[in-house]
């Protein structure tokens, strides 16, 4: 990429010179050995190295003999699972097939570098596979069309992601520059255009702050280290802050890119400071619950799919490997293309455990014992139906997913955020377990953030997922863990007994706490945050983004269960930040000022035969929406109206309205317009008349003045 964006610079300004030979021949073997070992991520320089020999194949930067080198190790490379694993040895030892094929986005890459390759080399034979490139074009385009086909109608499984969006628009772009099928670019843009949507919607000041289905600390605690924020700069701009080189690699291909552009209207929704509510559904439901009999039948799974290898692909992107649907699929494909020793050696204990050779039903039979008794901790990866729901002013914004997987594990889900400023945001989790042991100091080369990934950790994902709501600036996330600390004697499957908040005091201009409440402002925006459980702060560990050895980690000791409560406003709303405390520690009723604020009852006994707490009953008396309750069980009511929390459209908000599993969507924002209709393959854009605008008001005031002159009426 660094000599993909130097040739490009090169051919824009006749001043930048790129030296012949600049890159020795060596100079790319650790990313040919990487292909050779079969190693994770070898799809993402796969794609790199893809685009640079589109684009610069020859430039005098490289030898011929390295160009040739490079165009080896394509026609050498595993390009799908079911592929033959290519006996080669390294460092004494078989190669292990260690990529990871399946998450949404590496099976767009996969595919993406297998089109590429295909198209680039029809006719050559290709080492692992023994297809021609005009095979692989062929098979990796019925998959890419099915792909851009599921994000067409329901979304992405990575929801919102300021991580794995930026692996989507990469091999999405990559395609409208180089394929060769008018097909396929044209649905490649249109997706693309739905991803950029998507960050438009949710962005802040430049930070992309809504609850994400993947994230990880690294990412979301400032807008400058979202591996999305170099490309939301450079096209929406929504932000002061400067570029920054991390996760550049989107903004790098964005910035040569030839055949995108982005549609205006999603520019300006991003840049728009007026009130914004956003409701969303994005993804499919999938039964996590056992049946009672390892033969009973299965729901019936939605919009005419099947839990066959047909659409494998589509499960495993939603992680679903783990779930009853899908693992006994995940058993017998894992054992057919003997995927246990690479990349599902993290299932590789319970196909031990269960597996009986020659008897499929018997093992089925031995899976449902084991998944019944773990499965709301092992389908912690699980990405399914989701429905978010975002309040944005120019001031603050809030974003939760509604009543999503409560009580269940959740490796990377990010559940809820409020967001002042590219750095001052606030959000809660349940830990799985403390950054550095209690009272050690911090090794020097201990790499917090890379042991937080890929969660449950400290700040990355949930040891238990509350159930959260939201209605407008007011959210509420209640934790009730579904199931047992270090389930089954398993120390993987810990968490603490407590939950937390990310509350950085250096990025606020005040932080005030009173009466139980954690209180914050930046700049006009202001933010108010309590916990059922009393709250410290904890120090002594590594700080998380820039913290200046100040206070940022709120925690509630004493049990996993709790309640948080947020609230944000503005200065616009209460006109100074005393005021916007003042009312939330004055009693709601002034008529009768013993009556609390606040009641939370519980942890409610359980009611649904299992030996954990059903969550809490709360009433919350908001200073801006009135009474708030919510239970564990029971329905958002806001004012003594129910506030749906499901079934939402694909698309609810002031620029758009789109039911969940339509094709067609029409944005607008009143002047400008975006139409893409994936049925008739059509994306159009509309602005105003703007030269008929600028002729008639130029004639409104050069007429009159001819007029004069002329001495005519």
């Amino acid at each position: 990429l660094n000599i993909l964006a130097n040739l490009e610079l090169e051919r824009r300004d006749p001043r930048h010179v790129v030296p012949a030979g600049a890159v020795p021949d060596d100079a790319w073997d650790a990313i040919f050995d990487k292909f050779f070992a079969l190693r994770d991520t070898s799809d993402f320089d796969m794609m790199y190295l893809l685009n640079l020999l589109y684009a610069d194949r020859g430039h005098p930067v490289a030898s011929e003999a390295l160009w040739q080198k490079a165009e080896a190790a394509i026609l050498d490379f595993k390009y799908w699972s079911t592929d033959p694993t290519p006996e080669r040895i390294v460092n004494g030892q078989p190669v292990i097939d260690n990529m990871w094929y399946w998450s949404e986005n590496h099976i767009l890459i996969f595919r993406t570098c297998e089109f590429l390759a295909g198209q680039r080399f029809p006719n050559e034979v290709f080492s692992v596979s023994g297809l021609t490139g005009a095979q692989h074009r062929e098979r990796a385009r019925v998959e890419i069309l099915t792909w851009l086909e599921e994000r067409a109608r329901w979304g992405f499984t990575e929801w919102h992601s300021n991580v794995y969006y930026n692996l989507d628009m990469l091999p999405l772009l990559t395609l409208i520059e180089w394929a060769d099928d008018p097909v396929i670019t044209q649905r490649a843009t249109m997706v693309l255009d739905l991803v950029w949507l998507d960050v438009a919607l949710h962005l802040h000041r430049g930070t992309f702050g809504a609850t994400h289905g993947r994230s990880y600390i690294k990412d979301k605690a400032s807008a400058s280290t979202e591996d999305t924020f170099p490309a939301s700069k450079m096209l929406l701009d929504d932000t002061d802050l400067p570029y920054s080189g991390r996760g550049s690699s989107s903004a790098t291909l964005f910035a040569r890119s030839r055949n995108y552009r982005i549609p205006e209207v999603i520019r300006r929704i991003a840049t728009s400071d007026e009130p914004l509510e956003d409701r969303e559904r994005m993804n499919l439901p999938l039964p996590e619950e056992p049946t009672a009999r390892y033969d009973d039948p299965l729901p019936a799974p939605p919009y005419g799919l099947d839990y066959s290898e047909t659409h494998l692909p589509l499960w495993w992107s939603m992680a679903a490997h783990a779930t009853w649907p899908i693992l006994p699929l995940t058993l017998a494909v894992g054992e057919r293309d003997d995927l246990w020793s690479g990349q599902f050696s993290d299932f590789k204990l319970l196909r031990d455990l269960v597996w009986v050779d020659g008897d499929f039903d018997r093992t089925l039979f031995n899976t449902h014992i084991f998944y019944k008794s773990l499965w709301k901790a092992i389908t912690e990866s699980l990405l399914e139906e989701v429905n978010t729901t975002t309040f944005r002013t120019r001031d603050y914004m809030l974003s939760t997913a509604q009543d999503y997987r409560k009580g269940l594990r959740g490796s990377q889900t990010h559940t809820w955020q409020a967001t002042l400023s590219e750095n001052a945001m606030v959000f809660t989790t349940h830990p799985g377990y403390l950054p550095v042991p209690a009272g050690s100091p911090v090794p020097a080369d201990w790499n917090w953030q890379r042991k937080d990934e890929p969660g449950p950790g400290y700040w990355t994902g949930e040891g238990s997922q509350p159930r959260a709501v939201q209605h407008r600036n007011v959210a509420i996330s209640m934790y009730a863990p579904q199931y047992r600390n270090k389930l089954s004697g398993l120390s993987q499957y810990d968490y603490r007994p407590e939950t937390h908040a990310y509350f950085p005091v250096a990025h606020f201009d005040e932080v005030v706490q009173e009466g139980g409440w954690t209180f914050g402002r930046k700049d006009q925006g202001y933010v108010a945050l309590w916990s059922w459980r009393p709250t410290s702060w904890r120090s002594g560990q590594p700080e998380v983004f820039q913290n200046g050895g100040l206070d940022f980690d709120l925690v509630a000791t004493g049990g996993a269960t709790n309640v948080w409560i947020v609230e944000c406003g503005s200065q616009s709303e209460w006109a100074s930040f005393e005021a916007f405390r003042e009312a939330f520690l004055s009693p709601p009723n002034p008529n009768a000022p013993a009556e609390p604020r606040i009641t939370v009852v519980g942890p409610l006994p359980d009611a649904g035969g299992d030996p954990f707490p059903d969550g809490f009953d709360v009433t919350y008396t908001s200073p801006s929406q009135g009474v708030v309750s919510f239970a564990w069980t029971g329905p958002l009511v806001v004012d003594g109206e129910e506030i749906p929390i499901s079934g939402y459209k694909r698309f609810d908000n002031a620029y758009a309205q789109v039911e969940f599993d339509d094709t067609r969507y029409e944005v607008s924002d009143g002047e400008f317009s975006l139409l893409l209709d994936f049925e008739t393959n059509t994306r159009e854009t509309a602005a105003p008349n703007l030269r008929k605008d600028a002729l008639a008001r130029l004639a409104s005031i050069w007429l009159p003045l001819v007029n004069k002159i002329n001495g005519t009426p």
